[in-house]
């Protein structure tokens, strides 16, 4: 049985076999199939269930009150689309299907009960939930400090490896729905800028984009044009070059001959200049 949550999760630790086995029955509770543009779970709703994607691709939004969208984060399988619910009184945004998407439903008294019974799970759904919000501080930076270039093929870069997570992502080739609004919502330009700066990365023979399906020709080049250093994402299994799961995606996050954080400083250090302290930008007076 394909389950993408367990791929995901056996990233921060081994799992024994009745702990893989109490994951399986996980997503043994049902299913639901959302068309692309409705809504998985909406602001300010509550549901017994957690939504956990098995296929398809989904995000995360806000829309401000005159009507402007984020999107903050993409769902890709094996993401937990909602299991804060079972903690918070409602949620406070949207989670949305990009492209048709199945889910299957938790009920939340099965996540609350394994949180009771087992501290290695326990511990790994911590760990989901924490890399989660460290890709949303990535984002953030994102927005605030990589131009353009940098900031498509950062997400680009992202996708791909968290798809190769759960295994799939076969020949660097990713599934890539989004329309160009969608897209700009997601990096915060218009769909004009957007559109160049991807035809850029086309020709320059980074990305082939072909029946929605995007392949990432020359990762090496990419993930240097958008400063991509996974350690965020906190692969741990992966960054520890273990084979029962390295061998997923460790070709794209771990460097040859150097360990991967000391990697980045190294080109964190030559971005900013050896030795050189970094200068905060002037606020707009």
């Amino acid at each position: 049985m394909y389950n993408p949550l367990a791929m995901k999760l056996e990233q921060f630790t081994r799992f024994d076999p009745v702990e893989r086995a109490r994951i399986d029955e996980l997503i043994r509770h049902g299913s639901r199939s959302y068309a692309r543009g409705e809504n998985i779970i909406s602001a300010g709703e509550n549901t017994e269930e957690i939504h956990l994607v098995m296929a398809g691709l989904a995000t995360r939004s806000k829309v401000t009150h005159d009507g402007h969208r984020q999107l903050i984060a993409f769902l890709v399988p094996g993401d937990l689309c909602d299991i804060e619910v079972f903690i918070l009184e409602a949620m406070d945004h949207d989670v949305v299907a990009l492209t048709d998407t199945t889910c299957a439903l938790i009920p939340a008294s099965e996540i609350k009960r394994l949180l009771t019974e087992s501290c290695n799970l326990t511990r790994a759904l911590w760990w989901s939930t924490m890399a989660d919000a460290a890709i949303l501080r990535e984002w953030v930076v994102s927005h605030g400090a990589r131009d353009a270039k940098s900031r498509l093929a950062h997400i680009l870069c992202e996708l791909l490896v968290r798809y190769r997570v759960v295994g799939l992502g076969e020949n660097n080739s990713v599934p890539f729905p989004m329309t160009q609004e969608e897209l700009s919502d997601a990096t915060g330009m218009t769909s004009v800028h957007l559109n160049r700066v991807l035809k850029d990365l086309r020709t320059e023979g980074l990305v082939e984009l072909k029946s929605r399906i995007l392949t990432i020709v020359d990762f090496e080049r990419l993930s240097e044009i958008a400063q991509f250093e996974p350690g965020y994402l906190h692969l741990v299994r992966t960054q520890r070059a273990d084979p029962a799961v390295a061998d997923r995606v460790g070709d794209l996050v771990l460097p040859t001959g150097r360990g991967l954080f000391e990697s980045a400083w190294g080109s964190a250090r030559q971005a900013l200049g050896r030795g050189a302290p970094h200068k905060p930008r002037a606020m707009a007076s």
